[in-house]
């Protein structure tokens, strides 16, 4: 059995996104309303798990099934919202998984410039640092980038989806092209700043 490409090395193409689209639908077109159901209930789920970042975990559990689309690993017949929560599970138990690495990170994590050990209970400089990362790689970004992801993740819930129509509107782009743009730009991202972190 072939053994799947790593998922870090996938990347969202609009073709997967566009056979997620369609499957979540099960024949109906639903113009992409079935997908931000199907994203609210997930960024629930996560929610009422205690997760720090149900937006992000919904995210990468609808990356993954689209992933899994592109693979044919799914049948076609399979409920699409109880095959979505299967995926969340796993994703959570990852999530926590990397929660308790973090915490022991804590207590080792070492400043470059000063050479000293972060205590445990001093949280405040880890995020200090960490914010400075965020800052620093924001900064890196193209303008219209930066606009782009930062304006992508403003808001709550209804105003957020809202956010986003407006966002993808003044582009030219469908909230389809928006979300999968923002995904990219979030990945690259997220890589600087873990690369800031460690340096």
């Amino acid at each position: 059995m072939q053994r799947a490409e790593p998922k870090k090395n996938w990347v969202l193409t609009t073709e997967a996104f566009d056979r997620l689209l369609t499957w979540l639908d099960e024949g109906r077109a639903s113009n992409g309303e079935r997908y931000l159901e199907m994203r609210r209930r997930l960024v629930a789920y996560f929610y009422r798990k205690n997760c720090s970042t149900p937006d992000e975990l919904a995210d990468e559990t609808l990356n993954r099934v689209a992933r899994r689309l592109t693979e044919q690993a799914i049948d076609q017949d399979e409920n699409p919202a109880k095959y979505c929560y299967i995926v969340a599970r796993f994703v959570f138990l990852e999530y926590l998984r990397g929660s308790q690495k973090n915490e022991l990170a804590l207590n080792e994590l070492r400043n470059p410039q000063r050479g000293v050990v972060i205590a445990g209970n001093d949280e405040n400089a880890l995020k200090e640092h960490m914010l400075g990362c965020l800052e620093k790689c924001l900064d890196a970004l193209e303008p219209l980038n930066r606009e782009i992801i930062v304006r992508y993740y403003l808001g709550e819930e209804r105003s957020k989806i809202e956010n986003r129509h407006a966002l993808a509107e003044s582009l030219g782009l469908t909230t389809n092209a928006l979300a999968i743009r923002a995904c990219r730009i979030r990945d690259k991202l997220e890589s600087c700043v873990e690369n800031c972190i460690d340096e």
